[in-house]
């Protein structure tokens, strides 16, 4: 996925000002920054939910104004708030997924028990969504998004919530995700934490992309010992600016 010369202002207020970076298959990106940064409008731009006034969106190629359709069906999206229907069985909302991405009976069968199998829900597949814990939530909003088998997923601060141990689990996973179905992961976070050194960080604040590399490139090029003093030489540098 590449973004070029993306802007965005709501009425005289700028959310995003010329952000560009590209997030490749096989590897996780972090966009990293504070609440108000302008992450969660930049998944409103990359998914449709606004239409952008300045730049563009390449998803798998395609031009996101110009093939909208083409590139949102390489879109897996997981948001930071759930939108599954909480009185539904964990196997219908898959189902409804399917149907909505034009799978037929059989592959949505095929591809749910595959999802559900790999996220270790199947067992659950009957639950109502109202009854899992939050952790179990997510792994079925990441099922969902992976059921159409895309090339980019997109994930809007998904440990929102989570204890401990159920992020970090959360964490490890998404990393097998991006290597073992050569995914172009994006994952938006305010947390410092959740960076891995093996990570792409793109530093996101006030609308603007301070940095955009391999961790261990920036920390070395900014001579910071880690992701948080990183971060705190970047808004330090954007605020003397």
């Amino acid at each position: 996925m590449r973004v070029t010369h993306l802007s965005y202002a709501y009425a005289k207020k700028t959310a995003l000002d010329n952000v560009s970076f590209q997030v490749d298959r096989g590897s996780c990106s972090i966009l990293l920054g504070p609440n108000g940064a302008g992450k969660s409008t930049l998944f409103s731009l990359v998914t449709r939910l606004y239409v952008a006034s300045e730049g563009t969106i390449e998803v798998n190629g395609k031009n996101l104004r110009r093939s909208t359709y083409k590139a949102l069906a390489k879109l897996g999206v997981v948001f930071q708030q759930t939108t599954l229907d909480m009185d539904m069985t964990v196997i219908q909302n898959l189902r409804y997924h399917s149907a909505l991405h034009g799978l037929s009976r059989k592959q949505a069968r095929i591809r749910i028990e595959q999802e559900l199998l790999r996220q270790r829900m199947f067992d659950r597949r009957h639950e109502k969504i109202r009854q899992l814990n939050g952790g179990h939530r997510r792994r079925v909003e990441i099922a969902r998004a992976l059921l159409h088998q895309p090339s980019v997923l997109l994930l809007d601060e998904p440990t929102v919530g989570l204890d401990i141990a159920s992020r970090q689990s959360m964490v490890e996973h998404i990393h097998q995700l991006a290597t073992q179905d050569n995914l172009a992961v994006l994952w938006a976070t305010h947390l410092i934490d959740e960076v891995d050194d093996s990570d792409q960080l793109i530093v996101l604040h006030q609308g603007r992309v301070l940095a955009d590399g391999w961790v261990t490139e920036l920390l070395h090029d900014y001579n910071a010992d880690n992701v948080s003093e990183l971060f705190q030489q970047l808004t330090m540098l954007e605020q003397a600016a």
